[in-house]
């Protein structure tokens, strides 16, 4: 598979396109809906959740965590992990402002 180019691109931009192509996968929208509707971090009950494998979801976490979309602490010989929140009200935030610029230009089709 050939390298990505990103040169060229605003730093902001290429960084939320890395975002929203981890959130591109069912497994890691399913860990984001799950840590959602808990109203504090979720410590290894996510792999009871998921029809996955302890492992695999731990790829997928780490795939969130390397974002920024999750975050984890260590509890004793467990991670507990929860949602970043900012980050998600950066994600609404950039498409809120497409969706502006959208309304403002409805001379399309």
């Amino acid at each position: 598979m050939g390298i990505t180019k990103t040169e060229g691109f605003d730093a902001s931009i290429t960084e939320m396109a890395d975002v929203l192509k981890v959130l591109g996968h069912p497994a890691r929208l399913s860990i984001i809906r799950y840590l959602a509707q808990r109203k504090t971090c979720v410590c290894g009950d996510i792999v009871d959740e998921l029809p996955l494998a302890q492992s695999t979801i731990s790829r997928h976490l780490a795939e969130l965590k390397r974002v920024g979309l999750i975050k984890g602490t260590i509890s004793g010989s467990t991670i507990c992990y929860c949602i970043n929140t900012v980050l998600l009200k950066e994600i609404e935030n950039f498409f809120a402002s497409y969706s502006i610029e959208i309304n403002k230009n409805q001379n399309c089709c």
